[in-house]
């Protein structure tokens, strides 16, 4: 069936409802002989936000937790102006750009929250944001019924381009390519969207499937935070570091992923090689560090670095024992 375009509503019409965003469930790519049923999109690292307007040229931005963003990101006004004439809710990612195009999240969190008329207005000079747009929901009627590709087809009519949003192409039946893309462009993963799916408000569905890219790497642990309750006594939590040619490093912690056996051995290991002093070269900025001697080391999985060097959704996988000398 071939996209077709709404037509506005009449002066008696409500000009939006409140649609909360559809959520993809996390798992890997459909496998090969299913990706015919399939389309592929980048997953941004930004924050989710549902965009709405009446079609008087105002915009709403609402994020995924129901907090109005509007005044947070004033360089996206204009999209309203675009939308003039036209009641619609749209689902959308706000990105920050570093100087490579890519997203970067640690730089979208300095513009996240921030209300004040004049330093939002700085910030979207210093700091400008872009609104990537994958849904319509709603154009002057409902479209949460309507199919997955049809949605994106009356999307890519209302041709929304402008200095701050834009629309990005997907592809159909095609997953490697998508996921080697990704990787090129350094995008945080790929999301997969059946073809037929519509749009469930609300509710984290399998017809969405989110892949991430995970990039192992092994550091040394220089310390370690106490975890709470019935992790009391035990590690919550390492600091890892890197080794680099001025001294080790400290580049986050990492609590994800550690069994509770894996807490008791760090405790006993950790508890036989402690120091006085922190052996990071760079500030640590957690409070209760213990800290070690820098001989053992972790293998651990993350999705990318932030702006201030830091380790992005670290998690832990293993002792490497065979490059440790425990004894």
């Amino acid at each position: 069936m071939a996209p077709h375009m709404a037509q506005p509503a009449d002066s008696g019409f409500l000009p939006y409802p409140e649609i909360r965003p559809m959520l993809a469930t996390v798992g890997p790519l459909p496998a090969e002989y299913e990706q015919a049923a399939w389309a592929f999109e980048a997953k941004w690292d930004g924050a989710r936000c549902i965009v709405s307007t009446p079609g008087d040229g105002t915009l709403r931005l609402v994020t995924r937790a129901g907090n109005d963003a509007t005044t947070t990101y004033p360089e996206l006004a204009g999209l309203g102006e675009q939308l003039r004439g036209r009641p619609a809710v749209l689902d959308g990612e706000v990105v920050v750009l570093d100087a490579r195009g890519r997203p970067d999240f640690g730089l979208l969190q300095r513009r996240m929250g921030v209300v004040n008329p004049r330093r939002t207005a700085r910030l979207a000079m210093e700091i400008p944001v872009h609104l990537v747009l994958f849904d319509v929901m709603h154009l002057g009627q409902s479209l949460l019924g309507a199919p997955y590709y049809e949605r994106r087809g009356i999307l890519a009519q209302l041709q929304l381009r402008g200095p701050n949003w834009s629309v990005p192409t997907y592809v159909e039946g095609r997953g490697q390519q998508a996921w080697e893309a990704s990787l090129r462009g350094g995008i945080e993963g790929v999301v997969a969207k059946k073809l037929h799916s519509p749009y469930t408000p609300g509710v984290r569905s399998p017809e969405w499937r989110k892949t991430k890219h995970l990039v192992t790497l092994d550091v040394l642990i220089g310390g370690w935070t106490e975890g709470h309750g019935g992790l009391a006594g035990l590690p919550g939590a390492i600091l890892a570091g890197i080794e680099e040619a001025s001294g080790l490093r400290y580049v986050g912690s990492v609590g994800s992923g550690l069994s509770d056996r894996e807490r008791r051995d760090l405790a006993h290991y950790l508890g036989v090689i402690p120091l006085g002093h922190s052996p990071f070269l760079n500030p640590v900025d957690v409070t209760g560090a213990h800290w070690v001697e820098p001989r053992l080391i972790a293998e651990i999985t993350f999705t990318g670095w932030t702006s201030a060097g830091r380790l992005r959704h670290p998690i832990w996988h293993r002792l490497r024992t065979d490059l440790t000398r425990l004894g």
